[in-house]
């Protein structure tokens, strides 16, 4: 660790703390491979795998695959992906499942130490004998069973004797307790489920409270962090470590979830919405997985300012989606290659350039002041382009100035023009405008100033191109989750057709750019050859107004 560093918050503290007496830091990232890793996921990555980095440690990537029912390989290959496109490498890859033999091991032995015991009680029941907040619990009629009677009764619960839910193995604690996690909490619960590591050989699995701590500790984790529901399962992980025997004890510190305005991070909601068709599945650009605000053309650089901006705190908080967009603007500023394309087209005819000519307009690639420089292309100018539809008003208000009957504008790296006219359609809609231009006005070359400039496609070179523009998937700021089908935002994507440059006609996903004047935008995976799609990423204003 650099000794000059300083720490920022309180679990550097408490890491800084124990590093002085330990000199080793070792972090786990558990996820549960029965989805896809969301923002709020990654923030829990993003603590893990930088608080190991900060001291110069290690973090293991281990999952927790101790419910085989909505778990899945397909899950397990995403979360790898996620994790090394987030820049992080972990040193050991685990699973939960690995330890099944030393937790059933550990497990018999606390039954042997008389700190265990196979209870008869049902769900219900044993909710009902677990008491409140304010009244103590009652002691299961099967808590005094023998040693003898216990081993037995779970070596046959392991052998498959009983259905699931007939029984569970539950610590011997204190029924009294005023954290109700230590009332003779379960360990083991039976479940007849085909698992997709160890396959049939089991069909009792141990409990997250049960099996985490004993990972922890096998593992040699210095520092189990978590986020702050499980504050109150404390002094139930140490109580596992301490009655298992381990020498060395992690030290569980707890830090708040991530929470963002206008979104939904519990699996559940989001499973629901994926298996009901209300999205287009895990990576649709509207959700808060990280496969989607990848294919929407986040980058992960991004990603890590706007965890850094939220920051490591103790109490829950929610912050505004608009400085997530906000960092992904910023690293888009700086990282984006500007090129020309119009969403909503409308042709444009230069009557007086003749038919058949075209001119090379160069183009700065990434035109940003202290940006690396990255070159330049060009684009065909001609007697026929498209123009944005709202960069033309016929009536226009003051202070307009972009293009209007007899007004003038630049188009983008080429002439002035002046609008001669205009022609519509039997409703009214304006379908064609006629324009001449100053050949003295190149750009570059010219000194005389208009007001406007816009951008525009060549008609003849310009490539068909399909535009996806979103918007929050919610409308509500803070989404009851209970009427979640009713804060849908039904204007959360919008399709359009426009046109690009031939210059990212074959553009591939994930290469970020700036459409000029119009926003920041990535190729989608539906793109194919010759008929590009791209995903707005995010706009050009900014709606976040702090530092």
């Amino acid at each position: 660790m650099d000794e000059n560093a300083v720490s920022k918050n309180f679990i550097e503290e408490f890491i800084a703390e124990d590093y002085a007496a330990y000199p080793v830091v070792k972090t786990r990232f558990p996820p549960e491979p029965n989805g896809y890793l969301h923002i709020g996921h990654v923030k829990a990555m993003w603590v893990d795998f930088s608080m190991a980095e900060r001291f110069g440690g290690t973090c293991n990537l281990r999952f927790d695959d101790t419910n085989p029912v909505k778990e899945d390989v397909e899950y397990v290959e995403a979360i790898k992906r996620d994790i090394r496109w987030m820049g992080f490498e972990w040193d050991k890859i685990c699973f939960g499942s690995d330890y099944f033999d030393e937790c059933f091991e550990l497990a018999v032995k606390l039954i042997k130490k008389g700190a265990a015991y196979v209870c008869d009680l049902d769900k219900d029941a044993i909710r009902e004998y677990r008491g409140t907040l304010t009244e103590p619990g009652r002691n299961s009629p099967y808590r005094d069973r023998s040693v003898e009677e216990n081993l037995d009764l779970f070596m046959r619960m392991k052998n498959g004797e009983f259905p699931d839910g007939a029984r569970t193995l539950r610590a011997k604690i204190d029924m009294a307790s005023p954290n109700i996690n230590m009332r003779d909490p379960a360990l083991y619960r039976i479940l007849h489920r085909r698992h997709h590591q160890t396959g049939d050989k089991w069909c009792i699995y141990p409990m997250y409270d049960f099996a985490h701590p004993i990972q922890d500790a096998m593992e040699g984790v210095t520092h189990s962090l978590c986020s702050l529901e499980y504050e109150a399962h404390r002094p139930l992980y140490n109580w596992v470590v301490e009655q298992c025997g381990f020498e060395r004890k992690p030290r569980q510190i707890e830090f708040a979830r991530l929470n963002i305005t206008n979104t939904v991070m519990s699996k559940r909601y989001l499973r629901m919405m994926v298996e009901e068709g209300i999205v287009a599945g895990w990576d649709d650009p509207r959700m808060p997985t990280l496969c989607a605000m990848r294919r929407r053309g986040y980058p992960a650089d991004a990603i890590k300012d706007f965890l850094a901006r939220a920051g490591v705190a103790k109490a829950d908080s929610i912050v505004d989606y608009a400085v997530l967009e906000h960092c992904v603007r910023e690293n888009l500023n700086v990282n984006a290659f500007r090129v020309m394309a119009v969403t909503d087209p409308v042709k444009l005819v230069i009557d007086n350039w003749e038919q058949g000519v075209f001119e090379d307009i160069e183009l700065d690639n990434l035109p940003v002041d202290g940006a690396p420089d990255m070159g330049s292309h060009t684009v065909k100018f001609g007697r026929e382009l498209y123009i944005e539809r709202d960069d033309f008003m016929v009536e226009p208000p003051k202070k307009f100035f972009r293009l209007k009957p007899d007004g003038e504008v630049r188009l983008k790296g080429a002439y002035i023009i002046k609008c001669t006219g205009y022609e519509t359609d039997e409703d009214g809609n304006v379908v064609l405008i006629h324009a001449e231009h100053d050949p003295t006005s190149k750009s570059g070359e010219c000194t005389r100033k208009v007001k406007g400039t816009i951008h525009w496609a060549s008609a003849e070179y310009a490539v068909p191109a399909e535009f996806r523009l979103y918007e929050p998937l919610f409308t509500e700021t803070i989404v009851d989750t209970e009427h979640i089908t009713e804060a849908i935002n039904p204007n959360s994507v919008k399709l359009v057709h426009g046109y690009v440059e031939p210059f990212i006609a074959n553009a591939e996903p994930g290469v970020p750019y700036q459409f000029i004047r119009v926003g920041y935008f990535t190729a989608d995976y539906d793109t194919k050859p010759g008929a590009p799609v791209f995903n707005r990423t995010v706009g050009l204003k900014d709606s976040y107004k702090g530092g």
